[in-house]
């Protein structure tokens, strides 16, 4: 046990090589900045900012990553050298792995025409940390996009790769705690409201438009002050999809209609309002869901800390 502390930093002496090689090999978007990717990004997040339409539009910032995206029928090449990383922190029995955040930095705006080039470096590898999920090493790439040559933002991504902690097995299994919410800053305000049996939406004090999920400020004016209101309840499925998953304990048959603990219908609904909100569609089969069906919000408690908002049907 004396030297467990030397082996420790002789193992992160390793894992700190690898910093600044590169991750990823230098790539070309498949497709310049179009005004076409612009309109459907829009449409989809409901951005009707002015700035991203007519001869002067510029792109979304937030649609940094999208023009760099490989997309299903090709993936990027890695390099030997993150491959190599990897494997190291397998071997050393950090073989799980979990996505935790990512930052983006915007140094120009993207419009119409440009081409896009990036390349990937690993930026940092940290020091081993204890997490609930387990003990890992944080790996942290850095992709630099590029247009016409210059550099226009920064892509960060960080993994964790870490040793699962002991989970029980057997009877005791069926105790686990379902994941909870990630709680932050910017949406402590509607956890809160959720505890209280209430789902709030936050509305521009500005301009007085209602957004979903919370944010820091405002997509149509900018301001950021707001105060909240909260949602009637009623809504309908906007869209869906279908969740087939391998059996997870914490996620029981009590959750869902059907008699095993999938597949389970996650709904995207319109509240009356007119924001989204995705949650679990419960109380009627998965296969029964379709897009228009009338919901109503409930709240479901799983434990003694744990309560969320889902949507029954609304039955006639």
């Amino acid at each position: 046990m004396n030297g467990e502390p030397e082996v420790h930093e002789e193992f992160e002496a390793r894992l700190k090589a690898y910093e600044g090689r590169p991750a990823a090999a230098t790539g070309v978007g498949r497709d310049p900045v179009n005004e076409p990717m612009i309109r459907h990004w829009c449409e989809a997040m409901g951005d009707t900012d002015p700035a991203y339409t007519g001869p002067d539009a510029v792109a979304p910032p937030t649609m940094l990553q999208a023009w760099t995206m490989a997309g299903l029928s090709r993936r990027p090449e890695r390099t030997a050298a993150y491959d190599e990383l990897l494997g190291l922190l397998d071997e050393s029995g950090h073989d799980a792995v979990v996505a935790t955040d990512c930052e983006q930095e915007y140094l120009r705006p993207l419009r119409p025409g440009d081409g896009i080039t990036f390349d990937s470096v690993i930026e940092s590898v940290s020091g081993r940390k204890t997490t609930k999920l387990g003990t890992g090493y944080f790996v942290t790439t850095r992709t630099d996009i590029r247009a016409g040559g210059e550099l226009a933002g920064t892509h960060r991504f960080r993994i964790l790769k870490y040793a699962p902690a002991h989970r029980p097995k057997g009877p005791d299994a069926r105790k686990e705690r379902r994941p909870r919410p990630v709680v932050n800053r910017d949406n402590a305000g509607f956890w809160e409201g959720v505890a209280r049996h209430e789902l709030l939406i936050q509305r521009c004090t500005g301009c007085g438009t209602l957004r979903f999920p919370w944010l820091p400020g405002c997509n149509s004016c900018g301001c950021p002050e707001w105060d909240t209101v909260e949602a009637s309840g009623e809504g309908t499925v906007y869209s869906y999809v279908v969740m087939h998953h391998p059996p997870f304990p914490a996620f029981t048959a009590s959750d869902h209609a059907a008699a095993t603990a999938g597949p389970f219908a996650v709904g995207l609904i319109e509240l009356a309002e007119g924001v989204r909100i995705i949650s679990n569609v419960v109380g009627v089969p998965y296969d029964k869901v379709r897009v228009g069906m009338p919901v109503r919000l409930c709240f479901r408690q799983y434990d003694d800390e744990l309560v969320l908002p889902v949507f029954r049907e609304v039955t006639r």
